[in-house]
């Protein structure tokens, strides 16, 4: 079988990714027809200023960088009226029992995005249908120390290829990779409000973006219960929802960041490296 003729990146802007693009742009690997982003529009700001300076490395080789985007997860959480792919909240119910929202937001903001951008480049939009054998490859950024999550598409006419894995390469050489290059202050990708974000995320956005820890402050109040949605029968949902996991007010949360820092991975759209979260009690394991 022939290799396909479209090749692209997964951009999540993080790490990885950013790793790979530059490879690609340096003739290291091969390269992309395009790098797609998908945008949620709440990422931090360091990480649209980062985009920005890919954006020029990349057009320099001839890879253009698309973003896509199925809205603004942000304000779609808090329109009653929209629907919304559930954010894995933490979840507090009436008589205390403690759990999580289900996740369904890198399914929708970051994944169908890209797969329908490719299926446009591939000319066979939704709803045609994508004939057998036409395909695409799109390379994901997840190297050897996350090679548990590598998996591919599950669809036929894209096939997610890993090339960290194939040169053999762990974060730490990504890392190392980027400042050498000089990216060392490459951020992770992940929504200003992801619950899953540890203390010293959190610590760092308080002490150092406040509007942004301000923003968070102000979506964790605003959803605390169910924001203004109300499930199937037009009742309020039942418990209430934290992006904590302490489950009370984020500006209320004693934030304790380890002495000795390690950066998390961010939420990649084929590898957000945080499991299925398990569904609480409360609000029957949805925010809407």
């Amino acid at each position: 079988m022939s290799p396909p003729t479209h090749r692209y990146l997964s951009l999540g802007a993080g790490v990885q990714s950013s790793t790979l693009l530059l490879l690609a742009a340096q003739g290291t690997i091969p390269g992309f027809t395009a790098a797609i982003f998908a945008d949620t529009a709440w990422e931090p700001a360091a990480v649209y200023r980062h985009l920005d300076r890919l954006t020029g490395i990349a057009e320099q080789a001839g890879i253009e960088v698309v973003r896509v985007s199925a809205g603004d997860i942000r304000a779609d959480a808090l329109d009653p009226r929209h629907r919304f792919a559930s954010m894995p909240l933490f979840t507090l119910g009436p008589n205390g029992e403690r759990g999580m929202a289900r996740r369904q937001c890198t399914s929708e903001y970051k994944i169908k995005p890209i797969k329908a951008e490719v299926r446009r480049r591939l000319d066979y939009p939704h709803p045609r249908r994508v004939p057998a054998g036409v395909r695409a490859e799109v390379a994901i950024g997840i190297s050897l120390d996350e090679i548990g999550r590598a998996r591919d598409s599950d669809v036929a006419y894209m096939h997610n290829v890993h090339p960290l894995l194939d040169v053999g390469w762990r974060r730490t050489d990504c890392l190392r990779f980027l400042a050498e290059h000089g990216l060392a202050d490459t951020p992770k990708s992940s929504c200003v409000g992801c619950p899953f974000h540890d203390d010293g995320f959190w610590f760092a956005l308080r002490e150092h973006s406040p509007q942004e820890w301000a923003d968070a402050v102000a979506f964790d109040r605003s959803i605390r219960n169910g924001s203004a949605r109300a499930n199937a029968d037009g009742h309020p949902m039942r418990g209430q929802f934290f992006l904590h996991r302490q489950r009370v007010p984020l500006d209320e949360v004693q934030l304790r960041p380890r002495p000795q820092p390690t950066e998390a991975p961010g939420c990649g759209p084929w590898s957000c490296p945080h499991g299925e979260p398990v569904t609480g009690d409360a609000g029957r394991g949805e925010v809407a």
